[in-house]
């Protein structure tokens, strides 16, 4: 299991030295959640400030586009020094076109999906895909309860990408705790972002520790 810490738990005053802390934790990735204040009912940080923390680590920054129309803004993210960009399913942009936009920028693509949007709404793009990342919290708010019933969304793309994909990494999103991230291992889960059960954490590298000792259990 990898673990993608979430900046959205990070103290905001301190987002560099955050993101060394996560480096010295051992986390995989750096998860940022970009949010509009349109898509979804909050806001967080924008490309400007992705671009001015990118020089404290080397980790690949998963940069979660919650906004309305991502595809005007892949360029702006692609400089900021994003590595992997996702998006949602239910934006206002061009799906394809948006892949094909943030691909042409050497950058990986991925799609992302809310609760009540369908796993088969992602089956189309599969081919073209680095991640899909099932949200396992409605979107917008850090520290929501685990929906553990959106693993079933994880089973059924898993499934699918065995012929389509079989490289496709999926990633879920909210309420990953040692309690529940055996249950994403079990279902075939790859990365889980966790917020406040690493940052809040008293030793960070302990808890990111035993969320893959906790995972690992359950593989």
């Amino acid at each position: 299991m990898l673990i993608a810490p979430s900046l959205l738990s990070c103290d905001f005053s301190q987002m560099g030295q955050e993101i060394k802390r996560m480096e010295e934790a051992k986390a995989d990735f750096i998860h940022l959640d970009v949010m509009d204040g349109h898509f979804v009912p909050n806001i967080t940080f924008g490309a400007p400030v992705i671009k001015a923390v990118r020089s404290y680590t080397k980790i690949p920054f998963d940069v979660h586009l919650m906004i309305s129309e991502p595809l005007k803004y892949i360029d702006d993210f692609a400089s900021a020094g994003a590595d992997i960009i996702t998006f949602h399913v239910e934006s206002d942009s061009d799906i394809k076109q948006t892949i094909n936009k943030i691909k042409s920028k050497g950058i990986k693509a991925g799609l992302v999906i809310k609760p009540n949007t369908p796993a088969s709404s992602v089956f189309p793009y599969l081919k073209d895909l680095y991640m899909v990342l099932v949200m396992t919290v409605e979107p917008g708010f850090g520290g929501q309860s685990f929906m553990a019933d959106m693993l079933s969304k994880v089973i059924e793309i898993k499934a699918k990408t065995k012929t389509e994909n079989p490289a496709l990494l999926i990633e879920v999103d909210g309420g990953i705790s040692e309690d529940t991230i055996g249950q994403a291992a079990k279902a075939g889960v790859d990365i889980c972002v966790a917020g406040t059960a690493v940052f809040k954490a008293q030793n960070s590298k302990k808890a990111i520790e035993n969320l893959k000792a906790a995972a690992d259990l359950e593989i």
